[in-house]
């Protein structure tokens, strides 16, 4: 055999059978031993095998396979890391955190796919660890990235060809394939690479999540290999054909790839099944040897998942369920109270630090002065009815194993001398009264612009990376022109330049500013001059009007003139603009109130007209312009046979229509199913087109 005959004499075809077996033997080698935990050879075995590799291709370097294990091994630095844009979003997920929130979320399935009878789910760990995405193309690993802000994430792929749970070649596989995991460090290897770490005076981490993203995102790869890094498979993004018909089965295809996958996965046909596989898990969760917080489940049905489809930014088929948060008990050392670029005033506990569920937690939210006194929203008791005061003994939990807040509070421990906590009325950053409105649980600033907390609070929030996403200019920046009186509202930001005698001599000699940092500033200030309506009105930060919410208003007036108008024209809670806002899905009084308030103030509609003077604003593109019902307003009532009304009205706005709630003169098209009402008398008294489900069907092709 080729294994047995020495290198030198072998001929070209023999190396390159042999170089074939090796690779088969050390790959399989490498998933019983990482994968199994059930070596199938010794290490000095394993060691020779690897040399005999090294040996072939240095003598036969034209045959060196792309699945070699050498490539496994490491890759040269890199200077940095490059962008990739995932070809599909990679999302991220709601949480429900009791199973009344998962049979609400069952519930709403079943409600939005008009069926009756119980879905089938999928109930998979939630691992602890760094999202990666895999992209094969022609059974060959093109490049891996991770998620990013979902749309764009690091280009991590020489990284991750150092990891042995992750393939280089899949056969037979999809023309394209991109597998979605995620990576992550064992309880084991975390404690055994601290321990090196320790030895060596270098950086421990706090836990195996960080280490496993700290060490994924290494420069030099080598480093990255020197970590016992493992990745789980359970999704995908693009594909060039489907997988398979369901979640389950196309997990167990990932799996005959070559791609790990999580033992406990599991398919169930009802709801009380699932639950009872996540207390499984829960009662396992010790003895894994890897972190999870919770269970994901998935609607099995691959066509259902399709129907349902995604929101903003989640989908609409899945949820992860979070286990129970975990406890410690420590000391309230002092409340703070900060405020946010609402003027919101929110109190914040400080506390003796406590490592809570692997985390050193040193900050508790305390929400507002109701939750203090031992209130909820309602006015009635939570803890007992028990008050916060600073010096208590207090039991932090990690609300969803992320947010610390308290859950009670030991009163046996109360010092004797502890008074109530004493919410102020006065805003500790301006001095300006503040008042808590009726029906409002949070106390509020009134001191608007004039406030610092939330002057600054509201820049950052227009430099996010979901409003006007500067490169360059973030927080700290933020804070340090602010400071120097720089910048006091968005406007300033575009006139640095100008302002300040050629902007770019006054920064360059800045501390930590350089002529190239300064004039990058300067170019990627100038780049978003240009801006989308929906980012536009996200960035004003409005309160109550999310990105979400921008997008809706920006879709449904199309232009800046339009939105502003309106919102002028307006009146809380009368005449056509109040009722034309409030027909927008997905807009209600409390967000139309606030932005009618907002541009009604002059200081504010002032700053935001010196903003606008600066910027080309990009009108909102409906969905899909060629569509027979593009742009027209359409309203759904009485009972729909064929689809339910989510998927209506999903359908409809994909086809760049506005779906309103009540009849109007603005209306175009009314679909009337059996037991169409007033809708029917006021859209035929208007001389409204009315449709049956079927006519809607025809006019959008959906027959």
């Amino acid at each position: 055999m080729s294994g047995d005959k020495p290198i030198e004499k072998m001929s070209e075809e023999e190396a390159r059978s042999e170089l074939a077996r090796l690779a088969q033997i050390i790959s399989n080698a490498n998933t019983a031993y990482h994968g199994d935990d059930a070596p199938v050879m010794s290490d000095a075995d394993f060691d020779a095998l690897r040399r005999r590799n090294a040996d072939l291709e240095t003598r036969f370097p034209e045959l060196v396979r792309k699945d070699s294990p050498s490539q496994q091994v490491g890759a040269p630095a890199s200077a940095g890391f490059g962008k990739i844009k995932h070809a599909v979003r990679m999302m991220s997920l709601s949480n429900a955190f009791d199973d009344n929130d998962v049979r609400e979320f069952d519930t709403s399935i079943r409600k939005y796919l008009g069926v009756s009878d119980p879905v089938a789910y999928t109930g998979e760990p939630k691992i602890d660890g760094l999202s990666l995405s895999l992209r094969y193309e022609e059974g060959q690993l093109v490049y891996a990235a991770t998620r990013g802000d979902g749309e764009t994430g690091e280009n991590v792929t020489s990284n991750a060809r150092t990891i042995d749970d992750i393939p280089t070649v899949i056969e037979p596989a999809p023309d394209v394939l991109e597998v979605r995991g995620e990576v992550y460090m064992s309880h084991a290897d975390f404690d055994a690479l601290n321990a090196r770490q320790e030895s060596r005076g270098g950086k421990t981490f706090a836990n195996p999540r960080n280490a496993a993203a700290g060490s994924l995102r290494q420069l030099d790869a080598e480093i990255t290999r020197s970590r016992p890094l493992k990745f789980f498979a359970y999704a995908w993004g693009e594909v060039s054909e489907p997988l398979a018909q369901t979640q389950s089965e196309a997990i167990r295809r990932l799996a005959r790839l070559g791609f790990k996958t999580n033992p406990l996965t599991r398919r169930f046909d009802d709801l009380e099944s699932l639950l009872d596989h996540f207390r499984a898990i829960e009662l396992q969760r010790a003895t894994l040897g890897y972190d999870i917080d919770g269970v994901v489940y998935k609607v099995d049905d691959l066509d259902f998942q399709r129907r349902l489809g995604f929101r903003s930014t989640t989908p609409r088929w899945a949820i992860a369920h979070k286990f129970p948060a975990e406890l410690a008990w420590t000391r309230l050392e002092a409340i703070d109270i900060q405020v946010g670029r609402t003027g919101a005033l929110s109190p914040v506990g400080r506390l003796h630090p406590v490592t809570v569920g692997g985390v050193v937690v040193s900050n508790a939210t305390l929400h507002n002065e109701d939750y203090i006194a031992g209130l909820d929203s309602n006015g009635d008791e939570i803890r007992d009815g028990k008050d916060i005061r600073v010096g208590d003994w207090v039991q932090v939990y990690r609300a969803g194993d992320v947010i610390p807040k308290i859950a009670d509070v030991d009163l046996a421990k109360r010092p004797k001398d502890s008074e109530p906590f004493v919410f102020p009325t006065i805003c500790p950053e301006c001095g300006s009264e503040a008042i808590r409105d009726e029906g409002d649980a949070v106390r509020r600033c009134t001191g608007g612009l004039i406030c610092p907390a939330q002057a600054v609070e509201k820049l950052k929030h227009f430099v996010s990376r979901a409003a006007f996403d500067i490169e360059g200019l973030g927080a700290k920046q933020v804070e340090q022109f602010y400071a120097d009186g720089w910048v006091r509202e968005p406007a300033d930001i575009f006139e640095l330049y100008g302002r300040y005698g050629q902007g770019l001599r006054q920064l360059k000699n800045r501390e930590g500013w350089g002529e190239k940092s300064a004039t990058n500033l300067f170019a990627a200030i100038d780049e978003k001059r240009r801006i989308s309506l929906s980012r536009l009105i996200f960035a004003l930060g409005i309160r109550h009007v999310g990105e979400s919410s921008a997008s809706l208003l920006a879709t449904h007036f199309g232009d800046w003139g339009s939105f502003q108008n309106a919102i002028l024209s307006a009146q809380v809670g009368e005449g056509a603009a109040w009722d034309d806002l409030l027909s927008i899905d997905g807009v209600g009084a409390v967000m139309a109130t606030s932005l009618i308030m907002t541009f009604h103030q002059p200081a504010e509609r002032d700053s935001i007209n010196r903003l606008i003077a600066h910027l080309d604003i990009v009108d909102a593109a409906p969905p899909a312009s060629d569509s027979p019902v593009s742009g027209k307003t359409v309203v759904f009532t009485g009972t729909l046979e064929k689809m339910t009304r989510a998927e209506a009205k999903a359908r409809a706005e994909a086809l760049g229509a506005k779906v309103s709630g009540s009849i109007s003169a603005k209306t175009d098209i009314l679909i009337a199913g059996p037991g169409a009402g007033s809708k029917a008398k006021k859209a035929a008294e208007l001389g409204i087109e009315i449709i049956d489900e079927d006519a809607w069907l025809d006019l959008i092709g959906d027959t």
